[in-house]
């Protein structure tokens, strides 16, 4: 048969062609499988003990029984759909608690909001008592302030160390890290300093072994040579110390403009993350560095500005698909208590505990509608700074996940049906990327509790599948199941 002029010139086109996509696809492997945290809490270096993360649950817990001690106040406390029309009077709130408890597809049916409300309460109850804490991050910055440097030493091996007997204990959050000062010309040198003592101590406490997930934190990002000097003291020190190449990874904190956009107006972002050789897990926004940055005075700086949405759609441009994990940054309104003691240092009168209600419900209703908006947005990471933001964190990641689950669960079903046809007639389907995302959908709010494996089981996928965390796997298996299958019908 005649070689037509276009399949002559496929075939000269086709290297160069294959070459740029194979490097596309690696650029670009689509959303990573593996678990994001929904938050990252931080914490001040001088602070951090082996126990902080359930001390902190025991912390928000407490918040949580005080100022939302049933489903149906801390709903309207945080604003959750249909909360106005909830019961008020503790009976009445008990005895719908009751009744949800007794037939929750029922009255999800017929009361959705209050069904809504009751399990987001008590899934957030069993959080904070299961898993308080995702993400931990021990501050050597904003955090920990400016201080001698022999107490900065100190204050860095004595954290190691702390974090060494957490991973002993088995008292550490599933992840945690550090952030250190940034790679300025003023701080560069206290930053590696800290960065050296740290983890030369953690590697001798715990006798060569980092903690599953550990990652080191670089705010205030500006230029790729910061991120490339990182990338050297990270092999320094694993060499050093005899650790796995790779052992060390970051993430960057996107707090300046210049982050985003550099001097000759292009994106800055994948340069950065080019600049980290394969060891960037993330790229975090602050809120309040960069809105500062923008001009913005401190009484407008908050993380629903417009100058803030910018970023944070820049930020997803350039890094979607790379499987970079994007986090907001935090809300500064802590939920905390106007009084601690009544007139004259007596008990607290009435009039003063309703003010601390409304003063912590109030900040709860921020927080709650900030994580919202970060979800909504495609940021699945953010922020906390004080324990009593923990219940609010976890009620706005649930109320999301509950509410996409019928819509999710439709769209996995209807897309693995179609999937399923290409295989059966040796089609090819190529869209495993929409797949992921769909099945990333299941796996982290499996992850943070929102949801549970049964929700994901009834997309028709198996367990095993779902524990597999890939798609393109679960594609591949079906395929090859497929084949076996005809095959042994004798179909050719």
């Amino acid at each position: 048969m005649k070689t037509t002029v276009a399949e002559a010139t496929l075939a000269a086109m086709l290297p160069p062609l294959h070459q740029a996509l194979d490097r596309f696809a690696e650029r670009y492997p689509g959303d990573s499988p593996r678990r994001q945290p929904v938050h990252t809490v931080y914490g001040g270096a001088h602070l951090f003990r082996y126990d902080t993360a359930p001390r902190l649950g025991v912390l928000a817990l407490r918040s949580l029984e005080t100022y939302g001690p049933d489903f149906a106040t801390f709903a309207r406390a945080v604003g959750l759909p249909g909360a106005v029309g909830l019961p008020e009077h503790p009976a009445e709130i008990a005895a719908l608690g009751q009744a949800i408890e007794r037939d929750p597809e029922g009255l999800g049916r017929a009361w959705p909001a209050a069904w809504l409300a009751w399990v987001v309460h008590g899934r957030v109850l069993a959080k904070l008592d299961r898993e308080p804490v995702e993400d931990f991050r021990i501050d050597f910055e904003d955090g920990y302030g400016s201080r001698p440097d022999d107490q900065e030493d100190a204050t860095a091996v004595e954290a190691a160390q702390q974090l060494a007997l957490g991973l002993s204990e088995g008292t550490l959050p599933p992840f945690i890290g550090i952030r250190i000062k940034p790679w300025s010309r003023e701080l560069q040198r206290r930053s590696a300093r800290t960065l050296d003592l740290f983890v030369t101590a953690l590697v001798e406490a715990t006798g060569g072994r980092l903690p599953e997930n550990f990652v080191v934190t670089l705010p205030k990002v500006s230029t790729p040579e910061e991120v490339h000097a990182l990338v050297e003291m990270f092999k320094a020190l694993e060499a050093g110390l005899g650790l796995e190449d790779g052992a060390l990874k970051m993430e960057l904190m996107i707090e300046t403009t210049q982050s985003l956009i550099n001097a000759q107006g292009r994106l800055n972002l994948p340069l950065l993350i080019e600049a980290a050789q394969g060891r960037c897990l993330g790229a975090h926004f602050g809120t309040y560095d960069y809105t500062a940055g923008c001009d913005i005075t401190a009484a407008h700086q908050h993380m629903a500005h417009p100058v803030c949405d910018l970023a944070r759609g820049l930020m997803k441009v350039a890094l979607a698909g790379t499987g970079i994990w994007l986090s907001d940054g935090a809300t500064n309104v802590m939920p905390v208590a106007l009084h601690r003691e009544g007139p004259d240092g007596g008990p607290v009168t009435q009039h003063q505990m309703a003010q601390n209600r409304a003063a912590v419900h109030a900040a709860w209703a921020l927080h709650h509608a900030h994580t919202r908006h970060s979800l909504v947005n495609g940021f699945y990471q953010g922020w906390d700074l004080h324990p009593a933001q923990l219940p609010t964190r976890y009620a706005a990641v649930f109320t999301f996940f509950l509410e996409g689950l019928e819509a999710a669960t439709e769209r996995l079903s209807n897309f693995l049906s179609k999937a399923a046809q290409a295989t059966l007639v040796g089609d090819i389907f190529d869209d495993a990327a929409t797949g992921q995302g769909l099945l990333n959908f299941f796996l982290r709010g499996i992850n943070c509790g929102a949801l549970t494996e049964g929700d994901a089981l009834a997309t028709g996928i198996s367990l095993d599948e779902l524990r597999g965390r890939s798609f393109a796997r679960m594609l591949e298996n079906r395929r090859l199941a497929a084949a076996a299958g005809s095959k042994a019908q004798g179909q050719p």
